[in-house]
């Protein structure tokens, strides 16, 4: 052509991690909406690097281990659990990354990989008990507590999300 277009420009659009809903602070009660524990209520730590939320059950009343959600998938309640003796300064994204396999491309390998059951190690057993540990004694203090974390949350017919209050 007679004339060059001008050279593209490079992007500068960082990703940021997505900013907290207002209602959503340590030691807030979570209803999960999606996955495998859907329905249970947990308990929320902190916000992650990746603008994921780390949550608890704690495992010893509902079996929700330590996990990371998307606050999407999430709804506050009013509730709230006393957090501040639970040390979660340890926890990040790295802490949750899977390690690394190497892929087989034979067909024999295929069939022998999905065999293998993952493991916990005790390093994550023995930090799921410590953060616990802190959790269920600001639970026992308060009545009812217990029970409220062990129930599931469900709608019946007739019952509107949008117009209830948590």
């Amino acid at each position: 052509p007679a004339e060059d277009p001008p050279p593209l420009s490079p992007r500068r659009n960082v990703a940021k991690p997505a900013k907290l809903r207002e209602s959503i602070t340590p030691g807030t009660v979570l209803i999960l909406l999606s996955g495998r524990f859907r329905g249970k209520r947990v308990v929320f730590l902190k916000q992650l690097e990746s603008g994921l939320l780390l949550v608890t059950g704690p495992y010893k009343i509902n079996g929700v281990p330590l996990r990371r959600i998307n606050q999407a998938f999430v709804i506050a309640t009013s509730t709230k659990v006393d957090v501040s003796g639970a040390d979660v300064k340890k926890f990040n994204d790295a802490y949750f990354a899977r390690p690394k396999t190497k892929a087989t491309k034979s067909a024999d390998g295929f069939f022998a990989a999905e065999s293998q059951k993952q493991e916990l190690s005790a390093d994550r057993i023995a930090d799921q008990k410590a953060v616990d540990a802190k959790i269920l004694d600001a639970v026992k203090k308060v009545e009812f507590m217990k029970p409220y974390l062990n129930s599931r949350f469900s709608l019946s017919k007739g019952q509107q999300p949008h117009a209830m209050v948590f």
